[in-house]
Parts: structure tokens; sequence; C-alpha cells
């Protein structure tokens, strides 16, 4: 059976394709910003020969971008055939691959998902290194000692069901393992992080849904586990359970939600984008930083302002926030600012400046001196996870 997904021919066409939309339309935009500005204080200089200087290098300019472009979009498009062949060797088979795979869907996987359904990944539980159907036969092969506890891990932007074993080195497990060690299934998923926050949440709805109805024995427990947007799409997927009514199906099952390093009010990084936009989109000589900022995905936009009270946690599940900073204190000037480099601790545990808490009751664990990619098998998180999945 052929490995789905997108190929090493796929890769290059989209290669050529960003370089195409990016680099040479970026670098062509900027230089004849730059042409036009230069030129236009020679004419008020009154140089004699400007304008038809700049009239000469503007035409020389344009069509030699415009070659460049039509030999790129030349290229784009037979890679694109050559995969659609089946030449090429599929991303998929490889760890090198799927960390592309999954990088390139953090990063446009919106647009992917329009223009490029190959390289789109499809949200699923991960065992093994493939995808798990959640069908009866498939569940029952995947977990053959299937408990009635199940632990589901969303990754954060960027990332796929391989992060989890981040730091391995430092424990000797992983938090899926330490948690099948007490009993649960773990559920490692992989989503496509470059959709909107709420189109994940329904993805996740869906598939929790799915698998409570085929799992081999009644479900009596489930726990959500987030690193960093996977969070805000654990989230995402309880508010679109409980619309309209209470908790209902797996919803009403969950009894944990764990995050780790979530930025449930918002990324300063993600922010920086958005001023970015709104700074290059309005200088024509940044015209190849306006288009690198502009092509980020729907994922990355919502990690501006993360999700506020209108998404509220269960009331019947217990809320726990893991958090980082990079000095000891979270109080310490430095490590409010920086957080663990990409969260700030207020944002991580859902407080904001006026005091207003996401999570009241929550139990908190802050985690000193790590960063943003420390909280995954941190010792201190694994002797936390095993006292509240005991």
């Amino acid at each position: 059976m052929p490995v789905p997904g997108p190929r090493t021919t796929d890769a290059v066409s989209l290669l050529s394709e960003v370089a195409g939309d990016l680099a040479v339309a970026g670098a062509r935009d900027a230089h004849l910003a730059w042409l036009r500005r230069i030129h236009g204080v020679a004419d008020q200089l009154g140089v004699p020969v400007s304008r038809l200087v700049g009239l000469a290098h503007t035409g020389v300019a344009t069509a030699a971008y415009g070659g460049a472009g039509l030999g790129l979009r030349a290229c784009s498009v037979g890679f694109d055939r050559a995969a659609a062949a089946g030449l090429g060797a599929p991303l998929e088979a490889s760890a090198r691959g799927r960390f592309v795979t999954a990088a390139v869907n953090g990063l446009i996987g919106d647009r992917l998902l329009a223009e490029r359904p190959r390289w789109a990944i499809p949200i699923a539980v991960r065992a093994g290194g493939r995808d798990v159907a959640p069908e009866a036969a498939d569940l029952a092969r995947a977990y053959p000692d299937a408990p009635g506890r199940l632990a589901v891990f969303v990754h954060g932007l960027c990332e796929s069901e391989t992060f989890w074993e981040i730091g391995r080195e430092r424990t000797g497990t992983t938090y899926p393992e330490a948690v099948a060690g007490l009993g649960w299934a773990a559920l490692p998923l992989r989503v496509n992080t470059g959709l909107p926050l709420r189109a994940n949440g329904v993805d996740l709805a869906s598939l929790l849904d799915r698998l409570v109805a085929s799992w081999p024995v009644p479900v009596t427990r489930i726990a959500l586990v987030g690193h960093s947007m996977g969070g805000l799409v654990i989230r995402a997927a309880t508010a679109v359970s409980t619309k309209g009514a209470g908790a209902t199906g797996w919803s009403s099952l969950v009894s944990d939600v764990i995050t780790l390093g979530t930025p449930h009010l918002g990324a300063p990084i993600a922010s920086g984008f958005d001023r970015g936009d709104a700074a290059f989109g309005g200088l024509p000589e940044a015209a190849a930083l306006a288009r690198f900022v502009a092509m980020r995905s729907a994922g990355v936009r919502d990690l501006a302002a993360g999700l506020d009270e209108e998404v509220p946690p269960l009331p019947h599940a217990r809320y726990r926030l893991v958090l980082a900073t990079l000095t000891a204190s979270p109080r310490h000037p430095l490590g409010h600012v920086l957080g663990d480099l990409l969260v700030r601790p207020g944002s991580a545990r859902g407080r904001d400046r006026g005091g207003r808490e996401l999570f009241p009751g929550a139990e908190v664990l802050h985690l000193g001196r790590t960063g943003h990619f420390g909280l995954l098998n941190h010792p201190e998180a694994h002797d936390a996870l095993r006292r509240w999945l005991a």
C-alpha cells in the first residue's frame, strides 16, 4: 500500500512556487520601488537623463524578474506533474520528511488544503508512525489491550506527534509512555496547525466523537493534553462540543485538561507579525518582507489573540496549567516579559493584566529556567502528570 501524502517532487514544486511568489516577486517589487524613489528625487533635482534612464532600467528589471518568475513557475508545474505520476520518495517515509511536512503545514497549511491537498495533514491518531482510522477494527489492532481511559495529546504549531519525544534523554520516557504506564491509552494526534483554531477544534471534536463511539471498550474518562497551540485546539474542541447545551458525548467524559505553555491570551511573536503586516504593507521598499509576513497561515494569525472568555472551561473538568520562564521566578521582570521565549506566563495561565482569570481554581505549575520546548518531558511535569492522572 503506497504511503499517502507529499513526495520529494512535491517539495521541489512547492519550493519553486514559493521562490517565485516570495523571493522573485518580492525582490522585483522592492527593486522597482527603490528605483521610483531614486529617480523621483533625481527628477526633482532636474537631472536631465533621469527619466529616460529610469524607464530603461524599469524595462530591463521587469523583463529579468519576469523571466525568472516564469522559469520557476514552469519548474513548479513540472515537478507537480511528476509528483502526481508517483515519482519521488514519499516525505512520510522519513523522520526528516515528516518534520518538513509538519512545519510547512504550520506555516501555510490553510493554503495547502485549498491549493495542494496532497500536502495537507488530516487530523488523526498516530501509532507506529502511521495514521489510525477511528474505526473499531483499526483501533482494536492498534490498541489490543485497550483500557477505558483515553489520554489525547495535541502538539503545537509546526510540530508533529514526534515532538513528544523531545527531552526523553532527561527522563528516560515521554508523557504518552508515562500515562500509558498508569493504565491509560495514550493517543498522540497529528494536526494541520496552519488551519484556523476553530476549524481544528471542529475536526478534533468530530474525531473524539468517532473515537468514543468506536473504542474497543466503553470509555470512562478522557484527559486532554496540549503543548502550546495544542491547548488552544483542545479548548476550541470543547467549545464545539458544549455549544448550545451542557457537556454531552465525549466532552462529558473529560476529567482533566492539561496545557503546557499554551498562549491562552495570545503570543507576542504572532502579535509582532500582525504589526509587521501593517508596517511593511505601507512601505513598497519592504515588499519582500511584506509578502513573507502576509503568507502566514490562519493558524499563526489566530495565535496573536488566543482564545478569551468566550471559550469557557468545561465546568466539570480539572484544569492544570503548566508554564515556564527562563528565570527561576515568574515574577522576575525578565521572566515576566520573555516568559519561555515564545509565551509569557500570564498568557500561559490565562490571567490578563487586569487580573481576570480564564480558569478560576485551576492548578498552576511553574517550571523555572525552562524554555518553550523544555516543557516537553520535564521531570517536574512528569511528576505532576503522574499525580494528576493516577
